[in-house]
C-alpha cells in the first residue's frame, strides 16, 4: 500500500475526525469553532484532529482573522473523494441500524 494511502486511512480511522469530514464533506467552508461546537471538542482536540486531515491532504485550512476555517481538499483524486465518500456513507448506514 503506498504511504499517501496509509495516511489517509490512518487519519480516517478516528470517529472524531470522520464526524469532522463527514460535516466539511458537503463542500462549505466552515470555522474550526463551528466543528468544537457540533462535535463538542475543545480548541486544542479540534486543532489536533484538523492537522492530521490536512497533513494526509484531505482538507485545507484557511485563516480569517482569529479563526481558521476548513473545507475538504477540491484537488483530490476521484479515488480517493470515492474512498471518503463510501467510509461516511456506510458510518451513516451503520448509525441507522443502531438506532
Amino acid at each position: 500500500m503506498n504511504e499517501h494511502m496509509q495516511e489517509i486511512l490512518n487519519a480516517l480511522c478516528d470517529s472524531t475526525r470522520r464526524a469532522a469530514l463527514a460535516i466539511l464533506w458537503d463542500g462549505g467552508e466552515h470555522c474550526v469553532c463551528e466543528l468544537m461546537d457540533r462535535l463538542n471538542a475543545s480548541q486544542s482536540r479540534m486543532s489536533r484532529h484538523m492537522k492530521v486531515l490536512r497533513e494526509a491532504g484531505l482538507v485545507v485550512d484557511r485563516r480569517d482573522a482569529q479563526w481558521v476555517r476548513y473545507r475538504r481538499n477540491p484537488d483530490l483524486p476521484r479515488e480517493i473523494m470515492a474512498v471518503i465518500s463510501a467510509v461516511l456513507t456506510a458510518e451513516k448506514i451503520l448509525e441507522r441500524e443502531m438506532t
